[in-house]
């Protein structure tokens, strides 16, 4: 009996060692760095823009330019920017956390409560992301422990270095003690600009990634935090409509208008040649503020001088290689129908050339889904990322520690629809297919063929057979009979000859 407690406690130990970046250590100076002020710089910083330690705050990510911003609200309840902090460390590719061990950082919609926020991470301050929220299991995402921590060491995570992961704890801190009870958490693999939706069109995940900039074209262009829903198995973005799971939110014209004319730009910038491409890193990037002896642009002047401490560096090696840049051709190339042959070529005698034509593809692509359809299709909508209006704590890292109720498990994906099998119906002819005709020998002491053709009036062929009879003249004599053993030879000469005459029609394939 004695021994089930110590095996409990190694289970729970080797539970969380499994976690994304293995935050499972406990530091015993947690609590005073937990405690620690805002740096007078950045309280600074804030009076300078009219805002207050206490205002509620938002969080964006952006993996290709490894930069993370702290926006606050105003009195106006609008967000501006106080922050732009440079990732020291994030592991994987862009693009979204599919599976555990995948060692992708996540990208998403995710609310911050009071119970996600870690003072004793063994990577000095951290705080859980909420992966997988309700978007992730409709999709049948796995994984856990997906948090924004301290030093320079990735697995999934967004490594801050503890410098910054200690202002940016504090900032979280002051806003949850003005009354914020959940603050907003978006992670992008990339700026939401025409310049890499164009660049990045042909890459296997902009699908979702346009669904993310959806809910990034509503915050860039109110400056108010979006309501997120899910409905299916896609974000919905709004206001007040969307919190209450509204799978068609209405759209604010000044949205509609950004989206307009980020389309627009990324038709331009498509004509003008810009290539299709797909960054691979080796695992992950990091800010250039990081590998350098000074920052690389007065963006992060504030930050310390010389380089802060890193500490652990995950896989220093991948870092050390830069992301290769692929171009990404069309699915459907144009099939070249027509070739110049440089014998014929007349454009050597002054004549111009035949434009080459190109066919269309065999088969037209799949559809794109549009919005009315996605909205006819039954699907529950599931609010999943209003931070003011979260009323849960979301105790989902020290809930389990310290007795909380367990995690709900992940929801099973919404089943896909069934494909549509019914058979296509045969295109038929314009006009009937001409039925077989088959020449025949008819055998004569004259070796004269005669046509017998299917589906001709028969009486038509006796009479045309009988007309050299009633022209031979009454007293001519009878034609003297040839020799026996000719004929024989004579009609196999002559069904030779029929035979390579014998034509079959047949319909075409």
């Amino acid at each position: 009996m004695a021994m089930r407690p110590m095996l409990a406690a190694s289970g729970l130990v080797v539970a969380l060692s499994l976690g994304a970046c293995q935050d499972a250590g406990f530091s015993a100076a947690g609590s005073a760095r937990a405690r620690e002020p805002i740096p007078q710089k950045t309280v600074a910083l804030m009076a300078s823009k009219a805002m207050s330690p206490r205002d509620p705050i938002l969080i964006r990510a952006f993996k290709k330019e490894s930069e993370m911003e702290v926006w606050k609200r105003g009195a106006d309840g609008q967000y501006a920017l106080l922050k732009t902090f440079p990732i020291c460390r994030w592991s994987g590719q862009l693009g979204p956390k599919v599976r555990e061990g995948d060692r992708q950082a996540p990208e998403g919609f995710y609310p911050i409560s009071v119970g996600q926020m870690n003072p004793n991470s063994s990577y000095y301050l951290s705080f859980d992301t909420g992966y997988p929220n309700a978007f992730d299991r409709a999709n049948g995402r796995t994984g856990s422990y997906l948090m924004v921590h301290g030093t320079c060491s990735s697995a999934g995570c967004f490594a801050m270095t503890d410098e910054a992961i200690a202002e940016i704890y504090a900032i979280a801190r002051e806003a949850f003690a003005g009354g914020q009870r959940a603050f907003q958490f978006q992670s992008y693999p990339f700026r939401m600009t025409a310049q890499n939706l164009a660049k990045f069109r042909n890459d296997p995940n902009i699908g979702f990634w346009r669904n993310l900039k959806e809910g990034s074209d509503y915050f860039e262009a109110l400056h108010e935090e979006p309501r997120v829903g899910v409905c299916g198995n896609r974000y919905v973005f709004g206001g007040s409509d969307a919190a209450a799971g509204a799978c068609n939110p209405k759209v604010d014209p000044l949205v509609v208008a950004k989206r307009e004319k980020d389309e627009v730009e990324v038709a331009e910038l498509v004509a003008k040649g810009t290539a299709a491409t797909r960054l691979v890193y080796q695992d992950g990037g990091q800010h250039p503020f990081f590998r350098e002896s000074a920052p690389s642009t007065q963006l992060f002047a504030e930050q310390a001088q010389p380089r802060p401490n890193l500490g652990t560096v995950s896989r220093p090696e991948a870092l050390a290689a830069a992301p290769e840049e692929i171009t990404i051709e069309p699915k459907v190339k144009p099939t070249l129908l027509a070739k110049i042959d440089p014998k014929h070529d007349k454009a050597k005698h002054g004549a111009k050339p035949t434009a080459l034509a190109f066919a269309a593809p065999a088969t037209n692509p799949a559809p794109i889904p549009t919005r009315e359809a996605a909205a006819a299709a039954p699907a529950a909508p599931i609010t999943v990322a209003s931070a003011d209006g979260d009323t849960s704590s979301y105790r989902k890292l020290l809930g389990n520690l310290f007795g909380g109720a367990p995690a709900a498990p992940p929801v099973a994906p919404a089943a896909l629809p069934a494909a549509d099998t019914a058979p296509v119906a045969a295109i038929s002819p314009a006009a009937p297919l001409p039925k077989k005709v088959t020449a025949r020998l008819h055998p004569t002491a004259h070796a004269t063929a005669t046509a017998k053709v299917d589906g001709l009036n028969p009486a038509t062929a006796k009479k045309a057979e009988a007309k050299p009879a009633d022209a031979r003249p009454a007293d001519a004599k009878p034609a003297e009979a040839k020799p026996a053993e000719k004929a024989p030879e004579t009609g196999k000469r002559t069904e030779g000859q029929a035979r390579n005459r014998v034509a079959t029609s047949q319909p075409a394939n």
